[in-house]
């Protein structure tokens, strides 16, 4: 099974795609997706949406693993802008006909380091022990993503053994 993981900003969207065979996980592609303030927001979104189009059609996933919205109350324009990099993202998902799946941070932290308030290092360190990554990726946005697709293998392992 091949597993896109994505974690949904507007400036940085982190993505990782695993292979899972048996009990086994390899990385195939890790790496973000930017935009910048300068450029109108319609534009972005749109980059956005073209970017995982693109990375569906060239990865071949057979489920997309996002992460769930959840932002503090007071930043509630954090929580808009956010909502519409995801909703980009949904769209995508429904044109490419590819399943979606979506998890709350805490849980992906929960399977991943065995907290769910873990730091954002302590998944690095797991995520990149659990892919045989030597050198951490520059932003952890990938790493957030890679914990999400990893999560994800854990969930269906566990309802399989069931």
């Amino acid at each position: 099974m091949r597993i896109l993981g994505i974690d949904p900003a507007l400036s940085i969207t982190g993505y990782g795609v695993i292979e899972v065979n048996k009990n086994n996980l390899s990385l195939v592609e890790a790496g973000v997706i930017s935009t910048t303030p300068k450029e109108v927001l319609p534009e972005r979104l749109y980059r956005i949406n073209s970017a995982i189009k693109k990375l569906i059609s060239d990865t071949k996933p057979d489920v997309l693993v996002l992460e769930k919205l959840y932002v503090h109350y007071r930043h509630p324009v954090t929580a808009f802008l956010l909502g519409q990099a995801r909703g980009v993202i949904c769209l995508a998902c429904a044109e490419c006909k590819v399943p979606l799946v979506e998890y709350p941070a805490t849980r992906v932290k929960k399977i991943i380091v065995g907290a769910g308030l873990a730091g954002k290092y302590q998944v690095q360190r797991m995520v990149a022990n659990m892919l045989n990554i030597d050198k951490l990726p520059k932003y952890a946005d990938v790493t957030d993503a890679l914990a999400l697709a990893i999560a994800h293998s854990h969930m269906l392992k566990n309802r399989i053994s069931r």
